[in-house]
């Protein structure tokens, strides 16, 4: 492991399924894997002075995330969610139903920054490979919003986007300016829909916008790269794969490589990009990293919730440490 730090931005709340709550979040899903993978990452949020937010603070010691960045708040409660299960044809589904004013709308900026500067003194310094993963959810209110913007400002560590658009929780502005911020942007099918409406000249019929029913061409994403001005571009496509494109002409079309019985589906997307977040930190070829990612999501479909137990990740640790690097990738 490089001497780095990634600092994960965001919220963290509780999944209400209809069996029973479970600690969720996309960030917060990020932060438990790369934390089960020994790269301690600093985990910036907000939760209630409240039962929830001691079992979070609890799920936190038991993974072995560091609470230095958790904030505590007396007036907003520890973020919920409702989750409904539906179950179209053969493919099962979940529907959010996001609670308003919750505590990760309140993230203070002074705690944040002062958690990101004391985690690593040379943190606002040029990095070695220090990161920053954002996404949208969290930026709904000013309060949060202003944290990260000024964690932002201070660092010039690789910032890594996960757009995670629910429910018209993020205004354009917020999405505007999250790209703008961004270096790595991970999306999903639906949100690239999303950004082809805001970028209507991508979508000309002369351009063949899809290569496949479903699945965008290389050269509307390489498109959308530049238009954006990022270093790379990730589309997850559920079970089509993934598409990758970088600013280097490095491409890449992965497949789902094998099945799985589905549990469910929750936090796949999240597990693509916490072993994404893995590869930059190991110096992963870029490749091989998307693979793994891919694989790894997959079997995260066939555990109850976003993480595994402990053999789970062990499984994967012995795997990749006993493959060479080089495997599937001259990059």
């Amino acid at each position: 492991m490089s001497n780095s730090t990634i600092c994960i931005f965001g919220e963290v709340l509780i999944d209400d399924f209809p069996d029973g709550p479970v600690i969720g979040g996309a960030p917060y899903n990020v932060a438990r894997t790369l934390a089960y993978f020994g790269c301690d990452p600093l985990f910036i949020s907000r939760i209630g002075d409240d039962p929830y937010g001691t079992w979070i603070r609890e799920d936190m010691h038991k993974f072995g995330i560091s609470d230095a960045g958790l904030q505590s708040d007396q007036h907003y409660p520890s973020g919920r969610v409702g989750v409904e299960i539906r179950h179209e044809q053969a493919a099962v589904s979940h529907q959010f139903h996001i609670l308003p004013d919750q505590a990760y709308d309140h993230i203070a900026s002074t705690s944040a920054s002062q958690a990101c500067a004391q985690r690593n003194a040379s943190f606002a310094a040029p990095p070695d490979r220090d990161i920053i993963y954002f996404g949208t959810l969290a930026q709904r209110a000013p309060a949060s919003r202003r944290a990260l913007d000024d964690i932002l400002k201070q660092s010039s560590a690789l910032r890594y986007l996960d757009l995670n658009l629910r429910q018209d929780q993020a205004s354009l502005d917020t999405i505007l300016r999250s790209i703008a911020a961004a270096d790595i942007l991970k999306i999903n099918e639906d949100e690239l829909q999303v950004l082809l409406r805001l970028y209507p000249g991508l979508t000309t019929p002369e351009k063949q916008q899809f290569s496949a029913p479903g699945i965008p061409s290389i050269g509307l994403l390489r498109e959308l790269l530049q238009t954006c001005k990022l270093q790379a571009l990730i589309v997850t496509l559920g079970a089509q794969g993934y598409l990758y494109v970088d600013g280097e002409g490095l491409e890449s079309r992965g497949s789902i490589a094998s099945a799985v019985d589905v549990v469910d589906t929750v936090g796949a997307g999240d597990a693509f990009s916490a072993i994404v977040l893995l590869g930059l930190l190991r110096d992963w070829p870029r490749l091989l990293s998307l693979q793994r990612a891919q694989a790894f999501a997959t079997a995260i479909c066939g555990v109850r919730g976003a993480v595994g137990d402990k053999p789970f990740y062990q499984v994967w640790e012995n795997a990749w440490s006993t493959t060479p690097l080089a495997a599937g990738n001259a990059q």
